[in-house]
């Protein structure tokens, strides 16, 4: 690849290779330009009703790349279970989305999942449920406030509300 080579060809200008050590400075050069993602190179993925979705975007979170492949999904009433859940899957798979924001409306349509993915254990990407116009948002079934609750007993009867 051109990056492979530019990454060789200055290995090769900056040190001295004498011919019997041409494979030791190819295999220098291969691990020079190893790419790591970056806090810059992350991204927040968004599934959720039009608004917010479209807020999201003109904030700035939309992201469309090189092939066609968006890290938001705008759900409506024709939207299928099967399409959230798979979008949900492939942001929640992606090395470079930090955060999945999703509307509690969506996350209950594929409540199983974000479940799931709760319970798994994995940090990075963080699942948010946030709410929407629709829907008032409700503390109990969130995940992170039930951990909240698990940890703090008292945070959620402050609310107001019953601990599960």
């Amino acid at each position: 690849t051109p990056i492979f080579m530019s990454a060789f060809r200055k290995l090769l200008h900056s040190q001295p290779c004498l011919p019997k050590d041409r494979a030791a400075c190819f295999v220098k050069a291969a691990m020079v330009k190893k790419k790591f993602l970056s806090q810059a190179d992350m991204k927040i993925g968004v599934i959720g009703d039009e608004d917010t979705v479209t807020g999201m975007v003109l904030a700035g979170v939309g992201h469309v790349d090189g092939q066609g492949k968006k890290n938001f999904l705008v759900v409506d009433a024709k939207t299928h279970q099967r399409e959230i859940e798979d979008t949900f899957q492939e942001l929640t798979s992606r090395k470079d989305i930090a955060m999945v924001l999703i509307t509690q409306s969506c996350a209950e349509i594929i409540r199983q999942a974000v479940d799931a993915y709760s319970v798994s254990g994995q940090v990075v990407p963080t699942v948010l449920e946030i709410p929407s116009k629709e829907q008032p948002y409700d503390p109990r079934k969130d995940a992170i406030m039930q951990r909240v609750a698990f940890f703090m007993p008292t945070a959620l009867a402050s609310l107001g509300l019953d601990v599960p």
